[in-house]
């Protein structure tokens, strides 16, 4: 068995939960209410703006120089996807950026705050094998969403665009570039240092699901 094989079975029910998450389910339905959804995407434009930066920490951690320009392309491509589609969200919800250049309103809130730093603790301290096991939940599970509900008809046109992204062919060339790499890695890597990209994936697919959470309860710091 491959080692994304062996963490994609490891986090096989916190993916389910994902998949029959309401506030997926209710963007595939289009029963989702919007301020949940515009509420995700402003969390989101804090999210992407910090998982770019891991790409590219990503890329000075690689050892050749055709892995560090691939992670500086997946960087980039985080940065055309905040725009191309985040802009577009921005729009049609009437959204706004505050001073950093995010869509957020006010502060981020605290499960966005709480992922993003697990992601840069993770990358400051550990390889680049470490690096791909955090960041590819957000890549593979947004995939494995796009194919689960493609062809869902929500009826609502922002929620139609997000569903076509993810299911379609440019993003799941990006998804199994990551998903190889990831192999490769630990194909090198000690039992310890897959022992130890295991529990990023895992706890990476944990933050996903509560992501979701976050933007379904309209999530907000407790004082």
């Amino acid at each position: 068995m491959k080692f994304s094989e062996q963490v994609r079975k490891k986090v096989d029910s916190i993916w389910e939960a994902s998949f029959q998450h309401p506030f997926v389910k209710g963007v595939a339905e289009g029963t989702l209410p919007l301020e949940c959804f515009a509420y995700y995407v402003q969390q989101d434009s804090f999210y992407l703006s910090k998982f770019a930066q891991v790409q590219a920490i990503g890329a000075a951690k690689s050892e050749d120089f055709q892995t560090t320009a691939q992670m500086a392309f997946h960087a980039k491509s985080t940065f055309d996807a905040e725009h191309m589609l985040h802009e577009g969200f921005a729009k049609d919800l009437d959204l706004k950026k505050n001073e950093q250049g995010h869509m957020v309103a006010g502060e981020p809130a605290p499960t966005a705050v709480a992922y993003t730093n697990h992601l840069f603790s993770v990358s400051y301290k550990g390889s680049l094998g470490d690096v791909i096991a955090a960041i590819l939940p957000c890549y593979w599970l947004y995939w494995e969403i796009g194919e689960k509900y493609k062809g869902s008809k929500p009826g609502h046109p922002v929620y139609q665009k997000w569903i076509d992204t993810y299911g379609d062919e440019w993003f799941e060339k990006l998804v199994k570039e990551q998903i190889n790499r990831l192999d490769e890695l630990a194909e090198k890597a000690s039992d310890a240092q897959r022992q130890r990209m295991e529990e990023i994936f895992v706890t990476s697919s944990r933050y996903e699901y509560m992501f979701w959470e976050m933007a379904y309860t309209l999530e907000t710091w407790p004082v």
